[in-house]
């Protein structure tokens, strides 16, 4: 395509995401860590550099996430996969986890995963939908987690599920964003679908949705052959 002076004009990254694409490839991805971190499971220091960055993360929210009067800390983890953010660390913070996964497979081993955290009745509702679909219960959560799982929603699509979020918000409620940032340009992957954006793009993003950027962290201690990961903590304007 090109534009009235015969310039190519490229369709941006975003654009090339396919949900159905993106469903297929995840529904044939082991239902393992191993298979939801791509490769780099238990026997790789990822998982246990992700937890460790996300808890120091949270640890420094703190003071700015207040539990409101009559709220308990309840949370919900997007793009749940097989439930290991919240088996991990989000059990550690929360009282209450809600999930949100549309894969059929990680959905099922979702309840083996977490079946202590489901007998305890820290479990709440798993919605088997994608972010895209999903629209949280108005001043419910005191935190909305979402990691490695926007990058499968086109930029329309990503800020949409932000504004929805912020009516989901507690009083004092923070959404958290984990996330690949690519070096420059946004990256597309049409292994699965998703693009990898750059910190200016979300951030980019994140001001579109009417969101404040209150705190942004580099997750420290994975390999260098992978996408710097950032962390970022996002309250209403």
């Amino acid at each position: 395509m090109t534009d009235a002076l015969g310039n190519t004009i490229t369709d941006p990254a975003d654009a090339k995401i396919n949900y159905d694409d993106a469903i297929q490839y995840w529904s044939s991805t082991p239902a393992t860590v191993n298979g939801v971190l791509g490769g780099f499971g238990e026997q790789t220091s990822v998982p246990k550099a992700d937890v460790m960055g996300s808890l120091t993360f949270l640890r420094k929210l703190k003071p700015r996430m207040p539990l409101a009067e009559g709220q308990i800390k309840c949370v919900v983890d997007i793009g749940a996969g097989i439930g290991r953010v919240t088996r991990d660390m989000l059990h550690k913070v929360a009282d209450k986890i809600d999930l949100v996964e549309p894969v059929k497979p990680f959905v099922d081993q979702m309840q083996v995963e977490l079946k202590p955290l489901i007998e305890q009745g820290k479990i709440g509702t798993i919605y088997d939908i994608g972010a895209q679909d999903w629209t949280p219960e108005q001043g419910k959560y005191w935190c909305i987690w979402c990691q490695w799982c926007v990058g499968q929603l086109p930029d329309e699509e990503f800020v949409k599920f932000l504004i929805r979020c912020k009516d989901g918000l507690q009083e004092n409620g923070t959404i958290v964003v984990k996330e690949n940032n690519a070096y420059d340009d946004d990256v597309f992957d049409d292994a699965d679908s998703s693009v990898t954006r750059s910190n200016a793009s979300f951030q980019k993003l994140f001001r579109k949705a009417g969101l404040k950027l209150i705190a942004v962290e580099l997750q420290r201690g994975l390999p260098k052959e992978l996408y710097p990961v950032r962390m970022y903590a996002l309250k209403v304007e």
